[in-house]
């Protein structure tokens, strides 16, 4: 008999290790969990809650539960599917995300995720919120009228870049990414296009300047694949660089 340890994800036996959360042992076995703030190359944050599955009857983040043997999980439900098509829509409104004028469009997985749940429209009334735009860098040009507060580039920037450039402030409502720098600009921080903080983004926040829609819309990486099966762009990119 087996000492393999599984947890069933919609009817699907799953593998894990102890110590591997469900999302963990989910991507391993290449089944699918929708998420936006989860990055395997840093701890567990629960911010996003795409993630959102339900454990033996109970709501959890896939992300920061911890697999146990005998876990039966909803990962595809109706009713998931419903929770994530709602969050998804506050993500819309509570931005400025008009896909179709942004360069990130294919390549974004708030996008991605929109359409992978069969989220048609946003639903709620938008907020239009008047965000700057900081282009001081040579670089890169910061958006923050499209940031989702997922925290990718502050966990990036702080664990790995070892720059600690970006920050969250605020609360709620309230709550807005900064610029760890005496002018709040980003042209005056170390950034640089070779740190992970570039890259980790899921939206179009931060973008490289002088390259807009090299790649033309419709061979994008979403145009071609959903992101069930291309999974992050951040994943991708780092495979291709390893190639």
């Amino acid at each position: 008999m087996s000492d393999q340890q599984t947890i069933t994800i919609d009817g699907r036996e799953v593998p894990f290790t102890e110590g591997q959360t469900i999302m963990d042992a989910a991507l391993a076995a290449e089944v699918y969990v929708p998420h936006l703030c989860h990055n395997p190359e840093f701890v567990p944050h629960g911010s996003c809650r795409l993630c959102v599955v339900k454990v033996n009857g109970r709501f959890q983040s896939a992300c920061t539960a911890p697999a146990a043997a005998g876990q039966v999980i909803d990962n595809s439900s109706d009713e998931i599917m419903d929770m994530r098509r709602t969050l998804l829509q506050m993500l819309f409104v509570e931005g400025n995300h008009v896909c179709p004028a942004c360069e990130k469009s294919g390549r974004c997985q708030l996008q991605a995720l929109a359409y992978y749940t069969g989220m048609l429209s946003p639903h709620f009334t938008h907020f239009f919120p008047l965000r700057r735009i900081d282009a001081s860098h040579p670089d890169v040009v910061l958006d923050f009228n499209r940031c989702i507060l997922c925290e990718l580039c502050v966990r990036a920037s702080r664990d790995v870049d070892k720059k600690n450039v970006f920050g969250i402030t605020g609360r709620g409502i309230n709550a807005k990414l900064i610029v760890n720098a005496a002018s709040g600009k980003l042209g005056d921080t170390g950034f640089s296009v070779e740190d992970k903080a570039f890259h980790v983004c899921p939206v179009g926040a931060i973008l490289p300047k002088h390259k807009g829609f090299e790649v033309p819309i419709g061979e994008r990486l979403y145009d071609q694949q959903p992101i069930s099966v291309v999974g992050d762009v951040a994943a991708h990119d780092e495979e291709n660089a390893h190639a």
